[in-house]
């Protein structure tokens, strides 16, 4: 299995889109950090404008944590389609390109196929989210230092220096759980289809329209918004709560779980059932 992964890692890292993800973030990031680095204050001042009548602020607040967190959270809704570019032609190309038929009759079973090759993408989101985290996060903790990290939202929230490095690395591996769920649905897709354009733009399509259900303010809508794993994308921002909302990250994290090994087993499920010959 292990060969059969490193394989499938080999195909996956010989492929241009493969770098998309980690060229945009490459670039994006750095960016970004540059241009807080000479108007962060002002941004600042701006989101603490309404407050300083009332309170002293004091501190380094513009830091790495800071920017670490905002920046997640400002490119946590492009990831997705980072993501999708890979997981959804992790079977689609290999129909594409005409090589399904030759794969299928090599002495390896189905299930190591389909495993292998799950794997190797949940791989690729695991390395896309860790070179986000050591840019977004590490970077800019060299750049700007360390400090307290505050939380604008409905409410102010101002966390220690040294109660924040735990929780941001805590969101960015919920956020792996998160687009293991993205990867999971892109790669059921990818083993309905024989072209990539398609999976990706159904993935895309589920994940706008199960996230405008859960935005909608229906009340007939709320007995199933638990259930749709676009809820419980974000999640991570849970983590950012004093103290940090366990239980309902726990939560979140088993409905996800349970939609990336669903999602698995329906893209099994098809994979055993395929044609050799189609």
């Amino acid at each position: 299995m292990i060969t059969l992964i490193r394989i499938e890692l080999f195909k996956i890292f010989r492929k241009w889109r493969t770098y998309i993800g980690f060229i945009a973030i490459g670039v994006l990031i750095p960016l970004l950090q540059a241009a807080f680095w000479f108007e962060g204050s002002t941004f600042l001042d701006a989101a603490l404008n309404s407050l300083k009548a009332q309170f002293l602020f004091s501190g380094n607040l513009l830091n790495g944590y800071f920017l670490g967190r905002l920046l997640l959270n400002s490119l946590f809704v492009h990831i997705p389609f980072l993501i999708v570019l890979v997981g959804g032609d992790l079977l689609a190309g290999e129909a594409a390109a005409g090589t399904s038929r030759i794969l299928l009759t090599r002495p390896i079973s189905r299930f190591q196929i389909i495993t292998s090759k799950f794997i190797a993408g949940l791989i690729y989101t695991f390395l896309l989210l860790l070179w986000l985290a050591l840019l977004s996060l590490g970077g800019s903790i060299l750049i700007f230092g360390r400090g307290e990290l505050i939380v604008i939202r409905n409410q102010i929230l101002i966390i220690a220096a040294n109660d924040v490095l735990w929780r941001l690395l805590a969101a960015y591996l919920f956020s792996f759980l998160s687009m293991s769920a993205v990867l999971s649905l892109s790669f059921l897709f990818s083993s309905l289809v024989e072209n990539a354009i398609g999976p990706i733009v159904a993935t895309l399509a589920v994940i706008i329209i199960f996230s405008i259900i859960s935005a909608l303010p229906v009340s007939s809508l709320e007995a199933v918004k638990p259930f749709l794993f676009t809820t419980h994308l974000d999640k991570w921002t849970a983590f950012m709560n004093k103290p940090a909302d366990l239980s309902a990250i726990f939560q979140s994290g088993a409905v996800l779980l349970f939609h990336i090994i669903g999602f698995y087993l329906l893209t099994l499920f098809v994979f055993l059932r395929k044609d050799i010959l189609s």
